[in-house]
C-alpha cells in the first residue's frame, strides 16, 4: 500500500476526530463519551435488539454490554429479553433517554451548521459532496461476502427480494418455476457455490455459480438490494463467483439475463463478457454472455471499486 495514502487517511481521521469532538469525555457537551452517545442515538425511537446494535456499529459484545450497563444505570435505556425468544434482548429508550437523544440530535445539527457556516457557498458544496463520496466508499468497505447454503435464512431473504423485483420489472412478471434454475439449491454444495453480501449484518446481495457437469460454470441469481447499489457490490459479487469458478478449473464462465436488467447488461459487458448465441432455454433470457480466462486471475477478495 502507498505510504502517502496511508498517511492521508490518518490525517483525515485525526482532523475529523478533533472537529467533531470524539477526543472529549463530554461529547457535544453531554455527560457521556461518544461511544455511549452514539449507542443511545442508534437505539432510536423504536428500540433495537442488542445483536442488531453490535452489527450496526461493528462492536464486540463485551463492549456493547458495558455501554448498555452505563446507560441503564443512568436510567436512559431498558434491556429486556423478548417474549418469543429470551436469548434475544431488546434495548428501548426511557423517557429520560428520549429526552437526551433529542438533545444529541439538536447539538449534532448545531455542530454541522457551525462547520458549514465557516465556509463560503462553493466550499460548502465541495465539502458536502466530498463527505458523500467518503461515506459511500467507507460503507462499501464494511460490506462482507460469505459463502452460505441457498437454504440459509439470509439466502432465502435475498432470493425472495430478488424475485419480487423481477416480478415488478419483467413485462410478463416472474415465476421461478419457469426459470432454468427453479431451485436455488443446485447453486450450493456439492455442485455449486452461493454467496451472500451483508451490510451492518443485514443481507443486501447474493449470487451463485453452478459448477457441476462438463458444461462451463453458470452464474445465476446475482442481485444487489436497492439500498446497497452504488457501492461496487455487483462487481464484487461477480468477481467472487468468477474466482470460485476459476479455482475449480474453469476457463469459461457463462451467464444470461433479461433485457429489462439494463444495469446487469452494462456490468457484464464492462467486465469482459461477450454476447454469444443462446446456450440454454432460459424462459426469461434475451441476452447470453460468456467470459474466457486465459490465466488464473486473483479475483476472490478483490475490493469493491467506485462504480
Amino acid at each position: 500500500m502507498d505510504p502517502e495514502s496511508i498517511a492521508q487517511v490518518r490525517r483525515f481521521n485525526r482532523t475529523v476526530g478533533e472537529r467533531i469532538g470524539v477526543l472529549h469525555d463530554h461529547f457535544l457537551g453531554t455527560d457521556r463519551p461518544v461511544g455511549e452517545a452514539r449507542l443511545l442515538w442508534e437505539v432510536g425511537e423504536e428500540g433495537r435488539d442488542v445483536r442488531g446494535l453490535r452489527d450496526r456499529l461493528g462492536l464486540d459484545s463485551g463492549y456493547v454490554s458495558r455501554l448498555l450497563r452505563s446507560l441503564e444505570r443512568d436510567g436512559l435505556v431498558t434491556v429486556q429479553p423478548q417474549e418469543h425468544d429470551r436469548r434475544v434482548r431488546t434495548v428501548r429508550l426511557t423517557a429520560a433517554g428520549r429526552k437526551e437523544r433529542a438533545v444529541l440530535d439538536r447539538r449534532s445539527d448545531e455542530l454541522a451548521e457551525l462547520i458549514l457556516t465557516s465556509l463560503n457557498d462553493k466550499q460548502r458544496g465541495r465539502l458536502t459532496a466530498a463527505m458523500a463520496e467518503v461515506d459511500r466508499l467507507l460503507t462499501a468497505g464494511t460490506v462482507s461476502v460469505e459463502q452460505l447454503d441457498p437454504a440459509h435464512p439470509d439466502s432465502v431473504a435475498c432470493l425472495r427480494a430478488y424475485f419480487d423485483e423481477l416480478g415488478e420489472r419483467f413485462e410478463e412478471g416472474f415465476d421461478a418455476t419457469l426459470s432454468a434454475v427453479p431451485d436455488a439449491g443446485v447453486l450450493g454444495p456439492p455442485h455449486g457455490v452461493f454467496v451472500v453480501a451483508r451490510l451492518h449484518g443485514d443481507p443486501v446481495g447474493c449470487g451463485g455459480v453452478h459448477l457441476a457437469g462438463d458444461e462451463p460454470p453458470y452464474i445465476k441469481r446475482m442481485w444487489v438490494a436497492k439500498s446497497a447499489r452504488g457501492l461496487g457490490l455487483g462487481r464484487r459479487l461477480l468477481a467472487e463467483l468468477e474466482g470460485h469458478a476459476v479455482r475449480a478449473g474453469a476457463r469459461v464462465v457463462r451467464l444470461e439475463t433479461n433485457r429489462a436488467l439494463t444495469e446487469a447488461i452494462s456490468l457484464y459487458r464492462s467486465e469482459g463478457y461477450e454476447e454469444v448465441r443462446a446456450f440454454n432455454d432460459e424462459h426469461y433470457a434475451h441476452h447470453w454472455f460468456e467470459k474466457r480466462f486465459d490465466s488464473r486471475p486473483a479475483l476472490v477478495g478483490r475490493p469493491a471499486d467506485d462504480s
